[in-house]
Parts: C-alpha cells; structure tokens; sequence
C-alpha cells in the first residue's frame, strides 16, 4: 500500500507506437498488428488494481467533467495505492471508441456508483444491479423489489464486492461502471517505514564513541 496515485489513460490502442492492439482494445480488434482480428480478451485495469488490493480505485470518461473531477479529488485525497482509470480516445488512431459512452443512450450503458446510494441507472432508472450468487449482475428495476437493488459502499474492506462491481464492465460497452468503486483506510508502507525506522533508532542509542572507535580502528586496506 505504497502512498502512490497512479492516472491510466485508456484509449483502447497503442497510440503513440501508431496503432497497433492494446493489452485494452476489444476481441477481434483490426490494427496494423492484428490484421485479422485481435484474440485476446481485454485486460479490466480496475479488476486487476482491485485484486492487487489498492485502497483506493475509480474510473471516469474524460469528457465527464463533473464525474472526472469527483474520482480525481477522491484519489489526491486519499493516502494509500490509488488508481484511476481514465477512458480517452486517441483521435489518430482510435478516435470513437468510446462514443456509446457519450452519445444518446449512454444513460442506460453508465453505471454510475455513489456512495451510499442504490445502483439504478438508465433515462428513467428503469435498471439496477442486484446480488447473484457470488456476483453481481444487471436486472429491470421493475422486477426486483428495492430491497434486492444493492446499495453502493466503496468503503468495504473485503474487496470481493468492489470486484463484483468491476466485472459488471462490458468490452461492447453495454454496461459500464463508472465512479469510486473501492476506498478503504489502511496504513501506508511509507508510515509503517518511518515507524519502524524511528523505533529502531529509539531502541538503540546513538554511540559517537564507537563510530569513531570505528573509523581509528586497525581494520584497514590499501588499495592500489
């Protein structure tokens, strides 16, 4: 739990060695690298920081001004590993690509997580997610009672939910969770370094006379 934040900016390609598939462009992706199609399934960067245990994790659509900006200053204020996914196009090489995110409709494709507040989304929240299982998934608010929607807590310590919720990501873009989906309080390896550090030096005093004892001394070497 390094005291580090870390800004990914994910635009679905490898844009600045111009255009080939990235570790995050979706199956069957064309590029100059993959000229049949990529196979691999995209990499979820939000899944991966989660199971890595970052304390704190979120996501927003660079053009969401007001959505980018909450996750940002969750993240500057928070001490501990943090990462923040940033979906940008790259308008060389994949402008578009996440367009379904911008354009009419993107109301019933956003998940958007507040805290302490039921997930339901689309134009008229006529949607919702739901516990199934050991997961999550996406049901018509019309047919679950609202005692069945799940109530969004970034600040559980276990983080199989927040993972659950990362796993809602669609690669067709037809669910996608947007927000702080972890933000928990643990103690930092820079605190716990320090703390240690202090402790030892307070254990042991500080002995001038044998470090000059030690710099006089007999143990000697030349060199040629």
């Amino acid at each position: 739990n390094v005291n580090l934040t870390i800004l990914l900016f994910n635009n679905r390609i490898y844009g600045l060695t111009k255009g080939q598939y990235s570790p995050t462009s979706e199956t069957g992706k064309i590029t100059k690298s993959t000229p049949y199609g990529s196979l691999d399934n995209p990499f979820n960067p939000v899944s991966l920081a989660i199971g890595a245990e970052a304390t704190f994790v979120g996501r927003a659509l660079d053009s969401d001004r007001k959505g980018l900006t909450e996750v940002l200053r969750g993240a500057m204020e928070h001490r501990g590993s943090a990462l923040v996914e940033i979906l940008q196009d790259c308008p060389v090489f994949n402008d578009g690509s996440f367009d379904l995110l911008r354009k009419e409709g993107a109301e019933n494709r956003i998940i958007n997580l507040r805290q302490g507040e039921r997930i339901v989304f689309g134009a008229e929240g006529e949607y919702c997610v739901i516990k199934t299982g050991y997961g999550l998934e996406v049901a018509k608010t019309a047919n679950v009672s609202a005692d069945q929607i799940v109530v969004h807590d970034a600040t559980l310590a276990d983080s199989s939910y927040a993972f659950a919720l990362s796993r809602l990501s669609e690669q067709d873009l037809s669910h996608f969770p947007m927000g702080i989906f972890r933000k928990v309080t643990k103690p930092t390896y820079d605190d716990l370094a320090r703390a240690q550090v202090a402790e030892a030096r307070q254990a042991s005093a500080h002995d001038t006379a044998a470090l000059q004892a030690l710099l006089r001394g007999r143990d000697t070497w030349t060199v040629d």
